[in-house]
Formats: C-alpha cells, structure tokens, sequence
C-alpha cells in the first residue's frame, strides 16, 4: 500500500471504524484510542498489507484491541465505570432507537459484535468472519440467535409502554 492509499483510508475508513468501537464500548475517549491504535497498526504494516484488505484489517484490529482494552479494564479498572458502560434498561418508553439500543446492549458481546458489524456497518458474512475469527457458519447462528433475541425483546409490553 502506498502512502496516498493510506491517506485515502484514513479518510473514507477511519468513520466507520469509529462509530462501529463507540456503539461497542460507549466510551468516545476509548474509541478514539482504539480507532488510532488501529490506524498506527496499520501505518507499521502498510508495506504488507494491499490496499484491497485495509478495511478489513482496520476492523478486525480494532475489534481486538477493544476487546483487550475492555477486559483489561474490566480486571483492573474502577467498578463504577465498567458499570456505566454495561448500560441500565430505563423503564420509560424512549423511542424505537433507544429501545433498539436497549436490547444491543443486552446482547453477549459476540452477537453484538456481529450484528454491529451486519446491520449498522452492512458487511457480508465472510467479511465478518474474517474481522471476527468466526467461520461464516458461526456468524449466521449469532446474527439470528441476536436478531432472535432483540425481536423478542422489543414484543415485550413493559420495554414499549
């Protein structure tokens, strides 16, 4: 890759990238460390790496390194931010996107992931399986058991009214 396809990266990747790591961890400070971590990773392996394969080597960087920053917090952070992140249902009717929010957040982080991935950032399933590690298989099941889930969870009386 070449330094002006790096530059193009940065500018057509970078938001995506970013708005895929705060919907994971919540945190804008957290995402943007995650998202430049993952753009400096990138810039160390721009001799290696074709410009075809630099989103998802981006994703799939970031997607790591977030996890590693969430349970490195999660063993040694403060407990009271590790529990604003996990998020709390509300029992006021908030609208079809907070309710939609609400039922993401209570899903295991995998399925999060591969939904996040799936419906907010459109990527195939092999796309996915090659950020995530998964085989395509294994995405498919998470991504119905997720979809699955939040259908259920959005039908429920006490989360609409």
């Amino acid at each position: 890759m070449t330094r002006t396809e790096y530059n193009w990266a940065v500018d057509h990747f970078s938001d995506g990238v970013y708005r895929f790591i705060l919907k994971m961890c919540k945190s804008k400070e957290m995402a943007e460390d995650v998202v430049q971590d993952s753009f400096m990773k990138l810039w160390e392996e721009v001799g290696h790496i074709a410009y075809d394969k630099a989103k998802s080597f981006l994703f799939s960087t970031a997607y790591h390194r977030m996890i590693d920053v969430l349970r490195r917090e999660t063993k040694f952070g403060d407990i009271e931010t590790v529990a604003d992140r996990a998020g709390e249902a509300r029992e006021e009717y908030t609208g079809l996107q907070d309710i939609l929010n609400m039922a993401l957040e209570k899903l295991p982080p995998v399925q999060k992931t591969v939904i996040l991935l799936r419906d907010y950032e459109a990527y195939s399933y092999g796309e996915i399986a090659g950020i995530t590690g998964l085989n395509e298989s294994q995405v498919k099941v998470y991504i119905f058991r997720a979809r699955a889930f939040m259908k259920a969870y959005i039908r429920r009386p006490d989360v609409v009214v």
